[in-house]
């Protein structure tokens, strides 16, 4: 565990402890660290998400699984990663995680980038300056 007690609240921001939340300000995909989910097995589409790897892993600096897509959300507002993709969730994976990200400064979106994340079950979130470029291999992959 981390011992680490990440919270916000809509228009107050998003803190870790005491500590103010912000995304990370990196503007080059090339460089950036992103987080994901793998389906289990029977549960989810991994044909998809293979597809959705295939057309990032080249493009980022790295791809890491923490098991936890509420801990991803978390450590995405902290900065620690810079972009998040997964689908097949439940809300409480990722309802505060979200809350997090857009209050610390990023963006939420489903995989075709409009607003209805939770009505899709599909999850998309960067800084502004990568979720433009997440969004665009992400969609790339889908067609």
């Amino acid at each position: 565990l981390t011992d680490e007690s990440f919270w916000a609240e809509k228009g107050r921001g998003a803190w870790l402890t005491d500590q103010r939340l912000r995304v990370s300000s990196r503007r080059d995909l090339s460089e950036s660290l992103i987080a994901t989910g793998i389906p289990f097995l029977g549960h989810g589409d991994f044909a998809q998400w293979s597809r959705i790897f295939g057309a990032v892993a080249p493009e980022v600096a790295g791809i890491r699984r923490l098991g936890a897509a509420a801990l991803d959300l978390a450590w995405l507002a902290a900065g620690r990663f810079d972009g998040f993709w997964e689908s097949n969730l439940k809300p409480w994976d990722v309802a505060a995680g979200m809350l997090l990200v857009k209050e610390a400064g990023g963006f939420v979106t489903d995989f075709r980038g409009g607003d209805r994340a939770m009505e899709r079950n599909e999850f998309l979130a960067a800084n502004d300056a990568l979720h433009s470029r997440l969004h665009k291999l992400v969609a790339g992959a889908l067609r």
